[in-house]
């Protein structure tokens, strides 16, 4: 979904002539968006590999804490079982002599991971694992999730704790911007004993040790009402303590519209917010998101308003089967981690032409200097229904 401030966008214009490059080998053709590929690799983690797609956290590299993450891991010779709790395109499989625990939340990163030849586990932060993996590897690695706010760094920090066993060691990542020192602090207070070992630019990484005691409590979730609505939002969600602004606009701008016995999907439904508003409205909904913990979340939206409707674990439209729509509502992501990427949004609209029955349509909200329009054109006509507060509405109808 559309973060909630206004970010200075900037895309690639005219430039004054420049020396022609050296000659490179051609790129290979676009795979397209669901073909995982070989991840760009920095120098110094030559040998090892790893595999990506949009979706996938650093795409069309690896996360660079995560590069960080397995060079320091690489220099010092780590071995054995390693419960990896951030797997993305599982990086750290290559390390040498290393069987690795891939745990994911992320439905672009499990396909990635399968891809890979690797069994991973969806779960995120506070789930069990001890069913898959009864006794605990000595060895964890986390990347945190900085980006996604305190609560779900700490709910990471937590998380990491359960599972590493006392004397166990966690490898802890992250962006020094990010917050990384205060979660370190956070981790040390947990474990008990650590320290940075390895820095790069702004991303860090600490090692700690774990001594027996006490796992530090979960964040709790986040509720709010809107409308006549209660929202429940999941640490790391999206808007997870309050509406964004431009889904509050989307919604206003729709306030007429008769979804009654329409077949309708939240496409990228973080919290809930969009689909439980339509199933107040008669609409027959499924809500589908790529991060686990924004099912959960839209799931617990849908169970607090006593609503009916299927939420589903997605990496876009894949798990969608032969599934076709009326109507579908989206206020598509333009982040994965720290960058801006378009790949996904462009994807969304790309599965509403898919999913939209003839004469179906199609309303997006997104961030106005966004480019969506070229794309929203192969759905129909697109017609903007607002622009206020640096957002914009749009709608396009497939033809009947």
């Amino acid at each position: 979904m559309t973060g909630p401030r206004r970010q200075k966008i900037r895309f690639a214009g005219k430039r004054d002539p420049q020396p022609a490059p050296a000659a490179r080998p051609a790129a290979p053709a676009d795979p397209g968006y669901a073909a995982p590929r070989p991840a760009l690799l920095p120098e110094r983690l030559d040998g090892m590999h790893a595999l990506t797609k949009p979706g996938v956290r650093g795409f069309p590299d690896v996360d660079a804490a995560q590069a960080l993450l397995a060079h320091t891991m690489r220099k010092g010779k780590v071995r054995g079982e390693v419960l990896d709790l951030t797997a993305m395109g599982g990086l750290l499989a290559s390390l040498p002599g290393v069987t690795l625990r891939a745990v994911e939340g992320s439905a672009a990163a499990l396909s990635t991971l399968a891809a890979a030849g690797l069994d991973a586990h969806a779960a995120v932060p506070g789930d069990p694992l001890t069913d898959r993996w009864p006794e605990r590897a000595r060895t964890v690695a986390l990347v945190l999730a900085g980006d996604r706010g305190t609560a779900y760094a700490m709910a990471q920090v937590a998380w990491a704790h359960a599972n590493t066993p006392p004397g166990g060691t966690l490898f802890l990542a992250g962006d020094r911007d990010k917050g990384f020192d205060r979660y370190v602090r956070a981790a040390g207070a947990a474990f008990g004993t650590g320290e940075t070992i390895a820095r790069d630019g702004g991303m860090r990484v600490a090692k700690l040790v774990r001594r027996p005691g006490p796992t530090p409590a979960y964040p709790d979730a986040d509720r709010y009402e809107t409308g006549d609505l209660t929202v429940v939002g999941l640490p790391g969600v999206f808007s997870a303590a309050k509406p964004d602004k431009a889904t509050a606009l989307l919604l206003a701008a729709l306030d007429s519209l008769d979804l009654n016995g329409k077949r309708v999907l939240d496409l990228g439904c973080g919290t809930g917010l969009i689909g439980a508003w339509a199933a107040r409205r008669g609409a027959q909904v499924t809500l589908v998101d790529g991060d686990l913990q924004s099912v959960r979340s839209a799931q617990a939206t849908l169970d607090a308003n006593g609503l009916s409707g299927e939420v589903l674990h997605s990496d876009v439209d894949a798990a969608l089967a032969d599934r076709t729509f009326d109507v579908v509502l989206t206020n598509p992501p333009f982040h994965v981690g720290r960058g801006v990427v378009l790949d996904v949004a462009r994807e969304f609209i790309a599965a509403a032409q898919r999913r939209l029955n003839p004469g179906g349509t199609l309303y997006l909200v997104a961030n106005d200097p966004l480019p969506y329009e070229q794309a929203m054109a192969d759905v129909g006509p697109v017609e903007v229904l607002f622009r206020e507060g640096g957002f914009k509405g749009l709608r396009a109808q497939r033809p009947a």
